[in-house]
């Protein structure tokens, strides 16, 4: 993984009095700091980059806590976004966030103990609602772990009710501030993984799939439930023999009972992506595919290339160990009965079954 590129760091309006903004500082004591006014809402940025070399602190005013978007005709997870921050110092060419904000640089959300209040008030409100929440839809939830100490604040938060567990999803290996931590009840440490093909040609700056299956061993051997997740999973030369690689390194190092789950999802974007893809990422060969625009407006594999991948991965793991809790990405009813051979029929169904792993796990 890449050292960290961070040069300055910018203190928004509003964000200085937080004691995350103090924390950050102390940290990153040695980089310049400058306070300036916040964008306007909506306000557009003119850049070729992601500038992943400044860092915004920011008091967020917006809902820190949001159920994850589905779309009518696919099956959704049920999952719960926790806001911490947004845009991620890895730049996978595939990377969503290229085009899902319209604002550059690292952003981290300062007033997240503030937050905590609340969304402590609405877990405590629904004690029969499990609540599956995570940090790694808008940004890495440990890439930039050691800068906003994102480890010191949440893991005790989530130990303490027990009807709520937190996921928290990377490509990185900084587990430092988690290993830290004594707290290890109701906290699921995920990683998304990928073909070795794939990391080495599109996911730039993350460490190899060795380096974070090496992770995840430390992590379930401190005591962690391990979460995984194929996605996006992408067509390429010998794409079968390389993603079986991957899950032979899994075999080689880790429990396949201590894993909550593993979610398999096919590459997928929004139109204005490609030509974002196209002018960061010149060199890149993941838009070649055949696609077709879903019922969700991104472009998809055509149904048999998907139901190919789901089909193949899926047999693969399930001889590897035969409940790994294995479910698909937003997809529909019709994919999951042709890939895997059952299906949860709907969001209820899926999320009643994530909730029943969570259960089993956890109680």
């Amino acid at each position: 993984m890449r050292k960290d590129r961070i040069k300055k760091i910018l203190v928004e309006h509003g964000a200085a009095d937080h004691n995350l903004t103090s924390s950050v500082l102390k940290r990153l004591d040695n980089l310049p700091v400058e306070n300036i006014i916040p964008d306007f809402p909506g306000q557009r940025h003119d850049f070729q980059d992601m500038d992943k070399e400044t860092l915004r602190l920011i008091k967020f005013k917006g809902e820190v806590l949001k159920p994850c978007p589905g779309t009518r005709g696919y099956i959704c997870c049920g999952y719960q976004i926790l806001h911490v921050g947004t845009n991620c110092p890895l730049d996978c060419s595939y990377c969503i966030l290229q085009a899902y904000f319209n604002q550059p640089s690292l952003r981290i959300f300062v007033n997240l103990e503030d937050e905590l209040i609340r969304i402590g008030q609405i877990i405590d409100s629904h004690p029969d609602k499990i609540f599956r929440i995570g940090t790694g839809e808008f940004t890495d939830s440990l890439a930039l772990d050691h800068v906003a100490g994102w480890s010191d604040i949440l893991p005790h938060f989530f130990t303490a009710r027990k009807n709520a567990v937190l996921e928290l999803k990377t490509k990185t290996e900084r587990i430092e501030g988690l290993l830290t931590s004594q707290y290890r009840d109701r906290i699921i440490v995920s990683w998304s993984l990928n073909s070795p093909y794939i990391v080495s040609k599109e996911e730039h700056g993350a460490p190899s799939i060795k380096k974070r299956l090496l992770a995840a061993k430390r992590c379930q051997a401190e005591g962690f439930t391990l979460g995984f997740h194929f996605d996006p999973m992408i067509q390429h030369p010998e794409w079968k023999e390389d993603y079986m690689r991957t899950i032979e390194m899994i075999d080689r190092f880790i429990d396949p009972k201590g894993i909550i789950w593993i979610s398999l999802g096919c590459l997928r974007y929004m139109p204005a992506l490609k030509s974002i893809i196209r002018r960061r990422h010149p060199g890149t060969h993941i838009l070649d595919g055949e696609f077709v625009r879903g019922l969700d407006g991104k472009m998809r594999y055509f149904k048999p290339i998907r139901m190919e991948i789901y089909s193949f991965i899926g047999e693969v793991i399930k001889k590897w160990y035969n409940d790994p809790g294995l479910y698909l990405c937003m997809e529909s009813d019709e994919i999951w009965h042709k890939s895997l051979g059952w299906s949860p029929e709907n969001t209820d169904g899926l999320s009643l079954y994530l909730d029943k792993r969570v259960i089993e796990f956890f109680g």
